[in-house]
């Protein structure tokens, strides 16, 4: 019979339903083995034995698997096999009442002082088939044992008990057996990678004062120590201090670790247990790569604990609660990972400066070099970066930094624009001087985009150039580059202009009046060709159309010319088989691309009809190594040879057609000189 106000509050548990709904990542396979270690070095300190007293023993459970023996059909000896459980023993406090009864009450606040949420015995379940717990206590001076199996099928069950009559020593042992496959697969396989993932997550218990119990690691005839994991990855003792975020009290622990890594991360932990781990590389000026003082180099990890964290973490203890940006009505006191993440920082940053003075001198010089010799286009936008954006790890690729310092071009140009546009909207406290200040810094910064976006042109042609030089020299195998490579360096194939975009281009190495043009096909048939009206399947190298419009030269009486034609014929270097016809004369066939397109109705790349056709100037460019045939070819033609006998050039007016042959040095060589003054201005080596 209930009395008058009181409240009983009867709950049934769904180990199902709790399961179903605790969440273990499929990367965190071995947090349930961290969690039974964990366990086990809190028994040991509610036995009240000294850390140097407790021992922890973890062995690693593997399926028998056998090779078997064809010819006798017997098994031969056994093979490197899958983990299917561990066995962790202690010498702490044992199952005794208190911890039976907490762990039959899920959500258990018995150890709460320690960081305990009650659930870490579902992440078993998660993991693994069955959980054994073999169990030697005192209880009221008394030794007793107990043992029993939890499983999601029955929960806790086959729970046997004994008394013993003479005095034994207290231990638990407990079997995490029938490893599930979709988180064995992917988990740790070797007694060494196991062992440093426990030190890893165990790390705050062996840098605290006091230190940690002796834990070992076991399969089968190899044994790892983790005090030896310690002593190996231990770099210096680790520092610690407090920090206050906001009216709540953080503890650091710096600490210096002796391995390969070059990941430096800080920490947040709950219970004193990992949870998240972020990668802090880069995020301070001259964190990357190894760093080092007088004693070598190490890795820097930064622990962080706190009761608020510990208030924070889910159940599973794999990630936190906590919003990732404060803002709003809450601001200035609710606590985000970015204010954890800064403040943190900054102290790691105050710790660590005096070791990254070395590293920020190799980055800035890397960021120079890459700048002045590679991408001068970023010179003028290098002022506008904060500092930090600057120093870079300098083991970074060429096109990693490109990318880095692309995306900062774009946020200038980006906020360059948005300024604009406010510019032409000056609110109403804008009074002039300050209009005019803001005007002028608009105008500066369009300035430097400007002279960004001429560093990038020039310095394009610059690698071009580079390109097309490489090109001509004779490859190992005794062979010169195909035509098409050229080629495509100078347009790409079976392109028209409004396939490409200008960059894609390079008609400037030839005549920068080809820059200009109204249409531009690249080794595409007469026929497909708008601007010819051709029928015919013929595949020039490179057709450009000019259409010109230009009053100011318009007199009564006179006919100006309304376009011009350019055709761009491309031969192999070093190539020597011309001859007459069309096929093996690289001038015939140049003039016998231009007259087939006369021959259709030429129009603009509109579709506009362009009269006098006939009367249209031609203009072929024929790009080939002067050998003795193309020599003869030029003579046939009655072409004239340059002041520097590195080409042909001469006017065929049955063709009405101008014609240049230019060997492959001439091309270089002039598009180099027209250059220079730009490669000299941005300081571009020269080759």
């Amino acid at each position: 019979m209930l009395k008058t106000g009181e409240i009983v509050m009867s709950l049934n548990t769904n180990l199902h339903g709790r399961l179903r709904n605790t969440i273990l990542p499929k990367s965190h396979g071995l947090l349930p083995l961290f969690e039974a270690v964990v366990n086990s070095i809190h028994a040991i300190e509610e036995a009240g034995l000294d850390n140097s007293e407790g021992i922890i023993d973890i062995e690693i459970i593997r399926s028998p698997q056998y090779i078997m023996d064809l010819e006798n059909r017997n098994k031969g000896p056994k093979t490197s096999e899958e983990i299917i459980g561990f066995k962790i023993a202690d010498n702490g406090i044992g199952f005794n009442n208190d911890n039976m009864e907490s762990f039959q009450t899920l959500d258990s606040e018995h150890k709460i002082k320690k960081g305990g949420r009650g659930v870490g015995r579902l992440l078993w379940l998660k993991a693994f088939n069955i959980v054994t717990i073999d169990s030697i206590f005192i209880d009221n001076g008394i030794y007793k044992r107990r043992n029993f199996t939890f499983d999601m099928g029955k929960g806790i069950s086959d729970i046997k008990e004994e008394i013993f009559t003479n005095e034994v020593k207290s231990k638990t042992i407990v079997y995490l057996d029938g490893f599930i496959p979709y988180y064995s697969k992917i988990s740790p396989k070797t007694v060494h990678a196991i062992s440093n993932n426990i030190f890893e997550h165990c790390l705050w218990y062996f840098v605290r004062k006091g230190g940690a119990p002796k834990i070992y690691v076991h399969d089968e005839e190899e044994n790892v120590s983790l005090d030896s994991i310690y002593d190996e990855y231990m770099y210096s003792s680790a520092e610690i201090e407090s920090l206050t975020i906001k009216g709540k009290i953080f503890e650091l622990t710096h600490i210096k670790l002796r391995i390969a890594s070059q990941i430096h991360s800080l920490v947040l932990c709950a219970a004193n247990r990992p949870v998240k781990d972020e990668n802090i590389t880069g995020k301070i000026p001259g964190l990357f790569g190894q760093i080092h003082d007088e004693n070598g180099n190490f890795t820097y990890k930064c622990y962080v604990c706190s009761e608020f964290l510990d208030g924070c973490v889910r159940p599973e203890r794999t990630e936190f609660d906590i919003p990732e940006s404060s803002n709003g009505l809450y601001k200035d006191t609710e606590i985000s990972l970015q204010d954890i993440n800064e403040a943190v920082i900054k102290r790691a940053n105050e710790n660590l400066s005096k070791y990254l003075d070395e590293n920020i001198i190799k980055s800035r010089k890397r960021m120079e070099d890459f700048v002045s010799q590679k991408k001068p286009r970023y010179r003028p936008i290098m002022s506008y970066l904060p500092e930090e954006c600057k120093l870079l790890d300098p083991s970074l690729s060429d096109k990693e930094i490109d990318i880095i310092l692309h995306k900062h071009l774009a946020d200038i140009e980006e906020k360059l624009i948005s300024d604009g546009h406010d510019l032409m909207k000056p609110v109403d406290d804008d009074d002039l001087p300050k209009y005019e200040e803001k005007l002028k810094s608009y105008l500066s910064t369009a300035a430097d985009i400007k002279k960004s976006d001429l560093a990038n042109y020039v310095s394009h042609r610059k690698v071009i150039l580079d390109l097309l030089t490489d090109a001509l020299k004779v490859g190992k195998d005794g062979k010169y580059s195909r035509e098409d490579f050229i080629h495509k360096l100078i347009m790409p194939m079976r392109k028209e202009s409004n396939e490409i975009f200008t960059d894609s281009y390079n008609l400037w190495i030839v005549d920068e009046r080809l820059a200009f043009h109204d249409y531009l096909a690249s080794d595409k048939t007469l026929l497909s060709m708008p601007i010819t009206g051709s029928s015919d399947t013929k595949e020039p190298d490179i057709v450009a159309l000019n259409v010109f419009d230009n009053p100011i030269l318009v007199s009564e009486g006179e006919k100006i010319p309304l376009a011009s034609i350019e055709i761009i014929e491309i031969k192999r270097p070093m190539r020597d088989d011309a001859k007459e016809g069309e096929e093996k004369d690289p001038i015939e066939q140049a003039l016998g691309y231009l007259e087939r397109i006369r021959n259709g109705k030429v129009c603009t790349a509109a579709g506009r009809q362009i009269p006098e056709s006939q009367s249209i100037p031609g203009y072929c460019y024929i790009l080939c190594d002067i050998t003795d045939s193309v020599k003869h070819r030029a003579k046939i033609h009655q072409l004239i040879k340059t002041s520097d006998s590195l080409g042909y050039f001469g006017y065929n007016p049955n063709f009405n057609a101008y014609i240049e042959v230019i060997s492959f040095d001439r091309l270089v060589n002039a598009a180099k000189e027209r250059n220079r003054a730009f490669f000299d201005k941005l300081g571009l080596p020269a080759n």
